[in-house]
């Protein structure tokens, strides 16, 4: 029997009285889709075929349709009433996280997954992914293109960016997780229940701040490396996408130093949690926290050499060279201590900040020295360089000092020492999502 809830009605049919309720399944299989008409049936079709003939547990689809303007959901309704075990709901608003947050608050399910609707992802992967979960091994699991043993067919651009962005997450929120962005990830119920109302994001990032939270909250993460072929005709638009990540780890970044994430109750809440909040870097292999640093360091490097070509285009034809030269120095060392001080090793707080400066001032000096010499050289031998190649000089000589102070920064300014865990506090009230339309069609 079909059973249709709505946000615009306060009734339903009332269920025959010899008709028992279907049984919640153990998975719901939640496929998110903006516009997606030609591609709807195909993965649906193909994913109710894999769950009713080779999946051991009862299982649903559940196709969420974020606010699309063409045909996609009347592909979705017509599914619905061909195939049982099938789902339909209906956001009057875009975005995947926003998607994935109303469907798996509001499901029945034991485990919560879900799926790109191009099928990217090999579903022989799909068991591997969810039974750690029902066995209670793990809390959440996720496919990854990046671990050994799985097989990507994509293009190097997207590889590029797709790397370099877990390697932000790694040394800028000290993530242990090899793939953030895979689109094939499941988490158990009660986990689900405990995180997601502490998950800003409603669109791209919503994967991101969900594993870094669980991780965090010392959740155990699955992997499954996975076959993985990307969709050349993919929706996501790199650049806007790339910023908004960005933004979310700032602000997520934010949120995890100021403590007010109540992480420590999420940990208190859920059997086999087991590291205190905050602890992971603390338990970290030197070799590992070594890493981290480096991957911080080069971040808040890159910004203060960006920083450092402007100041000095800006002044050169004003001061001269050696003026701008050191001027530029002056200002982006201060800024650059300051960043590390926090960003790279971790401090604090005011204890020793005006010795930290001081220190970094010294740093400072022989970097300095190093860049001066060089240009010094450069006039020398060349007397009529042009602004490009005196340039060119500085930027090779300040990667040497960057080195040098890197060394200098962690061996004598800020020595490694073992960092407090934070405290949880306070909650964040989970975003507000629009009332969806829900259609099922019972197994």
């Amino acid at each position: 029997m079909d059973s249709t809830l709505s946000s615009d009605a306060g009734l339903r049919p009332a269920p025959d009285a010899a008709e028992r309720p279907p049984a919640a399944p153990v998975l719901d299989l939640v496929i998110p889709v903006y516009n997606e008409e030609h591609g709807l049936e195909r993965a649906v079709r193909a994913t109710h075929a894999y769950l009713t003939t080779r999946f051991p547990y009862p299982a649903r689809v559940t196709v969420v349709d974020n606010a699309s303007t063409d045909g996609t959901l009347a592909v979705a309704r017509r599914l619905l009433a061909e195939l049982d075990g099938v789902q339909v709901l209906h956001l009057d608003a875009k975005g995947r996280g926003r998607a994935l947050h109303t469907a798996w608050l509001a499901s029945d399910a034991q485990v919560l997954a879900y799926m790109d609707v191009d099928l990217s992802t090999d579903l022989s992967a799909l068991l591997p992914l969810v039974a750690p979960l029902v066995s209670g091994h793990s809390h959440l699991a996720i496919g990854t293109r990046l671990a050994r043993g799985s097989r990507t067919v994509r293009g190097p651009k997207r590889e590029l960016i797709s790397r370099g962005y877990n390697l932000l997450l790694h040394g800028t929120l000290a993530t242990r997780f090899s793939d953030a962005q895979c689109g094939f990830k499941a988490i158990r119920a009660d986990a689900a229940r405990e995180l997601l109302p502490l998950v800003a994001d409603t669109q791209w990032f919503f994967d991101t701040e969900l594993l870094v939270l669980a991780e965090r909250a010392g959740l155990r993460i699955h992997e499954v490396p996975v076959d993985w072929v990307d969709d050349p005709d993919s929706r996501v638009d790199i650049v806007p996408t790339a910023l908004a990540d960005v933004r979310g780890i700032v602000r997520l970044g934010r949120d995890l130093l100021s403590g007010r994430l109540p992480l420590a109750e999420v940990r208190t809440h859920l059997p086999g949690a087991t590291w205190a909040v905050g602890a992971a870097p603390v338990l970290e292999p030197r070799r590992s926290l070594l890493l981290h640093q480096l991957v911080r360091f080069g971040v808040v490097g890159i910004a203060s050499t960006v920083a450092y070509v402007l100041l000095y285009l800006l002044l050169a034809g004003i001061t001269g060279a050696q003026a701008a030269n050191f001027t530029a120095l002056v200002l982006t060392a201060i800024a650059n201590t300051a960043a590390n001080r926090r960003v790279t090793f971790g401090v604090r707080g005011p204890d020793r900040l005006g010795t930290h400066h001081g220190q970094g001032l010294v740093v400072f000096g022989l970097a300095w020295a190093l860049t001066a010499g060089s240009l010094w050289a450069l006039h020398t031998a060349t007397p009529d360089a042009g602004r490009g190649v005196e340039l060119a000089v500085l930027v090779a000589a300040n990667l040497v000092a960057t080195l040098l102070r890197f060394v200098l920064l962690r061996a004598w300014v800020f020595r490694p020492r073992q960092a407090a865990a934070p405290t949880a506090s306070g909650s964040v009230p989970s975003s507000a999502t629009p009332a969806p339309v829900s259609e099922r069609n019972p197994s």
